[in-house]
């Protein structure tokens, strides 16, 4: 497993996003338990969770109370593993998704998730998306609140464009560690995002990385079923998955990209995982890059 940093931590170059363990079609315990230990097993010292990811109302903070649980029930060392939520959005439990960045309830719900994840202060705390109705200034400000009071070691910004990352690092200095934006082979709208991060030192976290990369060749014994891009080509190449050449890739994006897949069950993790030691030739590259799916 290759290492990056996020401020002054090292982690593994390719995270766990624990999201698809506590929504809608999540697994049963048993299996969301195991996927998170393969994670660990493959070298895995990042999970991104939230508060937020659960499925029915009246859960709030699911996916962290089952991070915790998969943590205590590992037989090996847990302590070099950073887990990162995110405070700041809702879930009522009809699908849709609501934002609220008042600073109080950001305060609250960073002390809540503290106690979820049984911690005296969270190692990586990120302001999940911008609220339209609160001032920037003040959401981040919460962030900074919460560093003083030693509730989180870290902060991070998620869903933000260059202009609230600048004022975030303003606010906050180095205790800014993060952004995190959806960024993918099939989307890149956040390349000026990404760029900015590496300026400033910031670790970019890209969520949904496997966009445009079917999850279907998986499991098949005969590699992916898909040629319809480079990166399927590329793969059958290799002998490995088209999502292992979709993270390598990113990771040759920038230093400071750190992707979170996704993963339901033991073996996409795996598999992910992979990644970070598959190197690219500049040759692959061009390909990937001349064959960008979108």
């Amino acid at each position: 497993m290759q290492y990056r940093t996020i401020g002054d931590i090292a982690v593994s170059a390719i995270g766990l996003g624990a999201m698809p363990l506590s929504i809608e079609h999540r697994p049963d315990e048993r299996q969301a338990v195991a996927t998170v230990h393969a994670a660990l097993d493959a070298g895995v010292t990042l999970i991104d969770t939230a508060d937020s990811y659960h499925w029915h109302a009246g859960e709030v903070g699911h996916n962290e109370l089952l991070i915790a649980r998969a943590l205590a029930a590992y037989g090996g060392d847990t302590s070099g593993v950073l887990v990162a939520t995110k405070g700041g959005r809702g879930r009522p439990g009809d699908g849709s998704w609501t934002v609220t960045g008042d600073p109080e309830h950001l305060k609250r719900a960073a002390e809540a998730s503290a106690e979820r994840l049984g911690v005296d202060a969270i190692g990586l705390y990120q302001l999940h998306k911008p609220d339209p109705a609160v001032p920037w200034a003040e959401s981040v400000g919460a962030l900074r609140d919460l560093l003083d009071a030693g509730t989180i070691r870290a902060a991070g910004i998620s869903n933000v464009t260059t202009d609230q990352i600048r004022q975030a690092h303003a606010i906050l200095g180095n205790g800014l560690v993060s952004v995190q934006n959806q960024y993918s082979p099939a989307v890149r709208d956040s390349e000026p995002e990404l760029q900015l991060s590496t300026e400033l030192g910031l670790a970019f976290l890209p969520w949904s990385p496997l966009g445009g990369i079917s999850r279907s060749s998986l499991d098949g014994p005969s590699g992916p079923t898909s040629t319809g891009t480079a990166f399927h080509r590329i793969a059958i190449e290799r002998g490995v998955s088209p999502q292992q050449i979709a993270l390598a890739w990113l990771l040759t994006r920038s230093p400071a990209v750190i992707p979170v897949p996704g993963a339901g069950r033991p073996g996409s993790i795996t598999d992910s995982a992979r990644a970070a030691d598959l190197a690219l030739s500049e040759a692959e590259l061009i390909r990937l890059d001349h064959e960008l799916p979108g």
